[in-house]
């Protein structure tokens, strides 16, 4: 199955110059969704994952699904102030000012092999930033994936973990 066909790109998107990779036209197609997932299983699966660490927001869709055939847990990693309770927080740059990731304080157990999961790697600032965040939790992380690359980016290089998509997009 050619999953392309099942993402829809929006120009300007949400500013001009941007292009948008919308992934709900995946979601809604239930064979396609299963293909995404099992295909990402294959990937994650020989990283033998105790937990995958979601990234705000479209990360949760993918890694919850994908935690069930794995057999694996599911953290959120978060933007600031949007977890309950006690918090581990991580600030990095951005290309004006700064943001902040978090998880909750127990999310991980020191040691535990953890996949950072999103929907698409860009210019790879969130997983790095999330990379450190579990890191510094204890946590040993293995690699990452996403259901879409920007090659064009090189991005998956500067991560210094391993890293996998099931879609590679060479230009915007």
């Amino acid at each position: 199955m050619d999953l392309k066909k099942h993402i829809r790109q929006i120009p300007d998107f949400p500013k001009p110059g941007i292009n948008f990779f919308d992934i709900s036209t995946l979601l809604r197609h239930p064979e396609a969704w299963r293909t995404t997932i099992d295909r990402m299983a294959e990937i994650v699966r020989p990283w033998k994952p105790d937990l995958l660490a979601a990234i705000d927001a479209r990360g949760f869709l993918v890694a919850a699904a994908l935690a069930i055939p794995l057999n694996c847990g599911c953290v959120m990693i978060r933007k600031s102030g949007k977890l309950p309770g006690k918090v581990k927080a991580h600030a990095y740059g951005l290309e004006y000012g700064t943001d902040t990731v978090e998880i909750q304080h127990d999310a991980v157990e020191p040691g535990q092999r953890v996949v950072i999961v999103d929907d698409l790697l860009a210019t790879g600032g969130t997983i790095a930033a999330a990379a450190a965040l579990l890191k510094s939790s204890g946590a040993q992380v293995v690699g990452a994936t996403c259901i879409i690359e920007l090659t064009f980016l090189k991005a998956s290089a500067k991560l210094g973990m391993p890293f996998e998509a099931l879609l590679q997009y060479d230009s915007d």
